[in-house]
């Protein structure tokens, strides 16, 4: 794609049909049988809805170069999925787009069109929970909300608020959502209860274990596909800190010291669905490039080993501590772990979480305590507790602790307490690759990390002393994907 792409009015009115639609989700970490959304569908309304909400941002925060920057890619990369979709017509868009040489219809054999359009036949799928932090955010709390929303029984849902679109169009559900809502009336007295699903709702999750091998053109089709992905996944990796330099050239403008709350917000549904993007997409790329391993389904690790993963991530924020401290030896940091609790997580998440954490106790320690002697360094505490829901890592550091006054702000986007500190104008690589401090980013987004699978993060702070951190993981393996 060109450096000038412009979205042309032809892509708007495509984009803003696709931003009519509710976005939909489920289950996203559980038994191998949890369904997956159609990807090839649902991605392009994800991408509409942030092309939409990037094009509507209060306070002139939309008209930033780097927010326009972003608000292209989000839109280039619907263009390539709506496009590519086989559930779309094939229609000409103004912008030529090199990375679409050729996506011809699939025509299936028989025996495999058979087997996508039969309904399965083992028992239900298991039920998906929202994330009790998000609560207040969920827009599907109940059968009657999720019969209604199907159906059409109610022109104002709670999800058209949530995704701040008033008058969002029905999309047909998920088959599991309209097993639910139609077995939720009480032996089944209502008359859609008693009717067979219809034929359009069976392909979201389908038996294929008939299916012996697919026909060359399905794996040919996947590889292109695929390949499109990992180019889509390119170009939005500098997401992160481009939208962060586009709040800083806001604040400039503005002569702003902090951000207000409707902007945090944003950012926050903003970064929750970049969050959703980017794992949907690097799930299709690993099960279809990596080569299969028993304790993997894509980037999900079914027995990811916690005690190994913190202990990477100490030695990681350690390394990284000592570097930019110019020491010799950083604060010592005591794990308390059973090293063979092990969890469906996915593990560069996990990583990523007590990696920022760890930073900021190593860094709060290393400046409370100077740099003349590193022997007096108190050792840094992480204990990790599995419950009947939750796996808790609590991470308790001795660096003086956090005036109360300051607590609410250590959630906020671009709040740090370390002076002279930037974005780098190196820093596009990744979103892991990170400076010891000073970015204003790892606790909010460490928060979204955790609460995207159906946990939290808490902090407890006693000035004067030290910090406790809680990191809440759902280890039932149901959180239902938050879309915000």
């Amino acid at each position: 794609m060109s450096a000038g792409f412009r979205i042309s009015s032809a892509l708007w009115d495509k984009i803003h049909h696709f931003a009519s639609f509710p976005q939909t989700g489920g289950a996203i970490v559980g038994e191998p049988n949890t369904e997956l959304t159609e990807f090839a569908e649902e991605l392009p309304v994800r991408l509409a809805h942030r092309v939409k909400e990037l094009s509507e941002l209060p306070h002139g925060l939309g008209e930033t170069p780097s927010i326009k920057k972003v608000q292209n890619w989000y839109a280039q990369s619907f263009e390539v999925m709506f496009q590519i979709s086989s559930l779309r017509s094939r229609l000409k868009l103004s912008n030529e787009n090199q990375e679409l040489i050729n996506f011809p219809p699939v025509v299936l054999p028989p025996d495999v069109r058979q087997a996508l359009m039969t309904l399965p036949t083992d028992s239900p799928l298991p039920e998906s929970t929202p994330n009790p932090s998000l609560r207040h955010l969920d827009p599907d709390t109940d059968a009657h909300s999720s019969f209604s929303h199907m159906y059409g029984t109610s022109s104002a849902s709670p999800s058209s608020i949530v995704n701040g679109f008033n008058k969002l169009k029905l999309r047909v559900p998920m088959e599991r959502r309209s097993v639910r809502s139609r077995s939720s009336f009480v032996g089944g007295s209502h008359p859609i209860a008693n009717r067979p699903p219809p034929v359009h709702l069976r392909r979201y999750y389908a038996d294929t274990d008939s299916v012996v091998r697919w026909p060359p053109q399905v794996q040919d089709y996947n590889k292109r596909f695929t390949k499109v992905l990992e180019t889509i996944k390119s170009r939005h990796d500098p997401t992160v800190t481009t939208v962060a330099q586009g709040v800083l050239e806001w604040k400039r403008m503005q002569n702003a010291r902090n951000i207000g709350l409707d902007i945090q917000a944003w950012l926050d549904r903003f970064y929750m669905s970049r969050i959703g993007i980017r794992f949907l997409i690097g799930q299709h790329i690993a099960l279809n490039t990596q080569q299969a391993h028993e304790d993997y389904v894509g980037i999900i690790c079914t027995k990811a080993n916690v005690h190994d993963i913190v202990h990477e991530a100490i030695e990681n924020a350690r390394f990284v501590c000592e570097e930019h401290y110019a020491m010799f030896r950083g604060p010592p940091v005591q794990l308390i772990c059973p090293s063979h609790l092990t969890f469906a997580y996915v593990p560069g998440h996990l990583s990523h979480i007590c990696f920022e954490l760890l930073k900021n106790s190593l860094r709060a320690v290393v400046e409370r305590y100077g740099l003349d002697d590193d022997t007096v360094y108190p050792a840094i505490k992480v204990v990790v507790v599995e419950g009947k829901e939750d796996i808790t890592i609590k991470i308790s550091d001795e660096g003086g602790g956090i005036s109360r006054s300051a607590v609410p702000l250590i959630w906020t986007y671009m709040y740090t307490t370390m002076e002279g500190q930037g974005i780098d104008q190196d820093f596009q690589a990744s979103d892991f690759k990170a400076p010891m401090a000073g970015f204003g980013y790892g606790l909010p987004l460490s928060r979204l990390y955790a609460r995207y699978f159906g946990g939290d993060l808490r902090l407890i702070a006693m000035d004067g002393f030290g910090t406790d951190v809680y990191i809440h993981l759902n280890r039932l393996s149901s959180s239902r994907e938050p879309l915000l």
